[in-house]
């Protein structure tokens, strides 16, 4: 397991994140407890040191099994954990960025996991009611306090980002070292501002659902919806596992059906389905290349770090096929058959700046030669 610095810190995190939304029962996909620690162990013996939580995962679930699991060597994990979720509904104050919640919140995640501080908490999505000021300074008084290390911030605009930091940066308060996106093979829209603004304010990136929800490992591709088998070259576990117990199934029966039919959709089928190909052309598993396309994006977004995918497994089988994408590389070619067929278009001001039109007007022919490191 290879470690990077997280944006502009010194803090040192392996390059797979275990997501542990998948410890507990509660939401109708998750694990039990013995299986969330071997998926925990497994894990830790290979070198993984960063794990991310939130104090709403499975109800609570999630932050108490993983206090347990890390408590027999706490100082060696970089754990993650977010607030902003709601937890008592009718209450209004339970829920929000705000000075209140983060509090509360925080005090529950620290009892849950048993520790004294919080590596690294984030901001669990912008609740577009509080101040930036008041979020800001609340949690750089964690931070003072030591029960923070460092904060981050999750599904959020890139100008919310932006302000926040250079209002940090001027008053001399903890800026935001990470920001958590959604970003896969079938979700790339944070190509068009967050991705850019990482790079720009050098921000470390980390990735929710890197396997577009399952999508990703074909097991949706010609099943119909019913069942799934196991391609030529597939190494992994994930194709074999029921399409019935998957989490968009899951999101199906409880009355999510338009969430699971817009991730089901004729274009993200087809990029499962070229996904698949060169997965049976490397002799890996349609997973490792869907992962390794998200790890691999540090070149063409120009970021100084390689993207960090989240990974939540629900047993040791599929973990290890997961971690196994650290041992290979896409080549330059597979990369660009992934990115023509998954391609969206930044829109405007980005695709319209980027016209030959607007670059002669700006710099009469130059641009290539004078300005291309700016790119």
């Amino acid at each position: 397991m290879k470690y990077y610095l997280l944006g502009k810190s010194g803090l040192r995190v392996s390059e797979i994140c275990l997501g542990t939304m998948t410890f507990g029962e509660e939401w109708g996909w998750g694990s039990p407890k013995e299986e969330s620690r071997e998926v925990f162990k497994k894990y830790a013996d290979s070198g993984g040191n960063f794990i991310d939580t939130a104090s709403n995962y499975t109800a609570g679930t999630s932050e108490k099994y993983l206090g347990e699991f890390i408590a027999g060597d706490r100082d060696r994990f970089v754990i993650a954990t977010k607030y902003t979720s709601n937890i008592r509904a009718g209450d209004p104050n339970a829920g929000g960025n705000q000075r209140k919640n983060l509090m509360q919140s925080l005090e529950r995640s620290l009892k849950s996991l048993n520790t004294d501080y919080i590596d690294l908490y984030w901001i669990h999505a912008w609740d577009k009611m509080t101040p930036i000021e008041e979020t800001m300074r609340a949690l750089d008084d964690m931070v003072k306090l030591g029960k923070v290390l460092y904060i981050g911030v999750s599904d959020a605009p890139a100008w919310i980002v932006s302000q926040a930091n250079t209002l940090a940066h001027l008053r001399g308060w903890t800026e935001f070292i990470g920001i958590q996106i959604e970003y896969s093979l079938i979700e790339r829209t944070s190509e068009r501002e967050l991705l850019p603004m990482a790079r720009a304010l050098d921000i470390g990136v980390t990735a929710w659902s890197p396997l577009g929800g399952g999508v990703l490992t074909g097991k949706y591709n010609n099943t119909g919806g019913k069942q799934v088998t196991k391609g030529k070259g597939d190494t992994g576990s994930s194709n074999t596992e029921s399409v019935s117990s998957s989490r968009l199934e899951v999101a199906r029966r409880s009355g999510m059906a338009e969430l699971a039919d817009m991730m089901l959709t004729e274009r993200n089928l087809l990029i499962a389905e070229e996904v698949l190909k060169i997965a049976k052309e490397i002799g890996r598993s349609p997973a490792q290349v869907a992962l390794n396309w998200v790890r691999q994006q540090n070149t063409s977004q120009k970021l100084p770090n390689k993207i960090i995918p989240i990974i939540g497994a629900r047993n040791t089988k599929h973990l290890d096929d997961n971690l196994a994408c650290v041992d290979f590389e896409l080549s330059d070619k597979q990369m660009q058959r992934l990115n023509e067929i998954s391609r969206i278009e930044l829109g405007f001001p980005h695709d319209f700046l980027a016209s030959e039109f607007v670059q002669n007007v700006l710099y009469g022919g130059t641009y290539n030669s004078t300005h291309s490191h700016r790119k």
